[in-house]
């Protein structure tokens, strides 16, 4: 008894030094400094693999090859908007065939989740913190792979997605492309230029400016994801943190609603479920609340390709963007209604997350192997 008592204590005393409110408003700045982040490692990742990332998608033909590509792109320039649109646009003028479009569609799916990977290896000194980190960020990863194991080749021998996309963009060409910019997107692209042009200004260029660039995303990261999880603990503790759950548990489409509106508001699927990383290693969101809001996320992350999309001279533009929007949905109702398909990427993540929280060594085999080594084995020894 004695010796809960300072612990209670102290909790008290941290509690009341600041208000929940200040709290909320710190945590909300960290969240923004944290995208910022995000978008400075993607930068410049991108910066030191855009060159390759673009010559991948020339000649692939063999469907494994593709999605070899697509997962290898999308590690590389750290976005799947990136490589989505940059696989539209090489359909729509042309110079990709649509059927060689559709496994790298796929493969981007599975190479834009290395992004929550890697944020959740900044718990990696903070046992159970970690277990559920690693946990949140891999079953997003599981699901992707389950999904491509599914359906890739199903479209081989069917061609159902790229046939039901073709009969639904027939009917949509007629109604003219938009473009949506999001102000949250904006302003995060602003503090990242600012930091940029401050870094340039101190005489960094070339790649040394997106090495400079790439040490300030990843120290920035780890430095938000330590004061953002201390603060949600907090914050949602206690009568809170119960609302949430159950609010998100007693439906699964509340959660599947909340990763379609987030990742549109962001315009990243990468970002939104990067986020839900130190929400659940805070204990603030359980792993199974969690997960279909990364559903969400993946349904979300195909509106702003759609409506780039829309209105091209070229209608398969449209169709291979309608494909990525089938795909994700297709892959939510297959394994998410029933909960014993539901269960089998939960499982996973946690099995891989408690061996990982054993033997760190896991986490390096795992994002080495999944996204660099397996995707480039299959680019080199399919691409003939």
């Amino acid at each position: 008894m004695s010796s809960s008592a300072p612990s209670s204590v102290e909790t008290l005393t941290v509690r009341t030094r600041f208000p929940i409110w200040l709290r909320l408003i710190f945590v909300l700045a960290l969240l923004f400094a944290f995208l910022v982040a995000i978008r400075l490692m993607g930068s410049s990742i991108k910066a030191f693999g855009k060159g390759a990332a673009g010559s991948m998608f020339d000649g692939v033909a063999n469907p494994f090859a593709g999605l070899a590509v697509g997962t290898l792109a999308t590690v590389l320039v750290q976005s799947s908007s990136t490589t989505t649109s940059t696989i539209v646009s090489l359909v729509g003028n042309g110079t990709l065939k649509l059927a060689s479009a559709v496994p790298m569609i796929m493969g981007a799916n599975i190479g834009t989740t290395i992004t929550n990977t890697i944020v959740s290896i900044g718990h990696v000194r903070q046992g159970n913190e970690f277990r559920r980190a690693f946990a949140a960020a891999t079953v997003h990863d599981f699901f992707n792979l389950l999904c491509v194991i599914a359906l890739l080749p199903l479209e081989i021998g069917t061609g159902v997605l790229e046939k039901s996309a073709s009969a639904i963009s027939g009917k949509l060409t007629s109604i003219g492309g938009s473009e949506y910019e999001s102000p949250i997107k904006q302003a995060v692209k602003s503090a990242g230029n600012w930091l940029q042009g401050s870094v340039e200004a101190l005489g960094f260029e070339g790649k040394a400016l997106a090495g400079v660039m790439l040490v300030i995303g990843i120290a920035l990261t780890f430095l938000c994801l330590i004061f953002i999880t201390k603060n949600l603990k907090v914050v949602f503790s206690g009568a809170l943190e119960r609302t949430l759950n159950k609010q998100l548990g007693r439906s699964g489409l509340i959660g599947i609603g909340v990763g379609i509106l987030m990742t549109v508001a962001v315009q990243s699927s990468s970002i939104t479920t990067s986020l839900l990383v130190p929400m659940c290693a805070a204990g603030v969101l359980t792993l199974r609340n969690a997960f279909p809001i990364m559903l969400g996320a993946n349904i979300g992350t195909t509106v702003t390709a759609l409506l780039a999309s829309m209105g091209t001279d070229n209608p398969d533009g449209l169709t291979i963007a309608l494909v990525h929007l089938l795909f994700n949905m297709v892959g939510v109702l297959l394994f998410y209604p029933l909960p014993i398909l539901r269960d089998i990427p939960i499982r996973m993540a946690e099995k891989l997350a408690a061996g990982a929280q054993k033997n760190p060594f896991i986490v390096v085999a795992y994002v080495g192997g999944v996204f660099v080594l397996l995707p480039l084995l299959g680019y080199i020894l399919l691409d003939k």
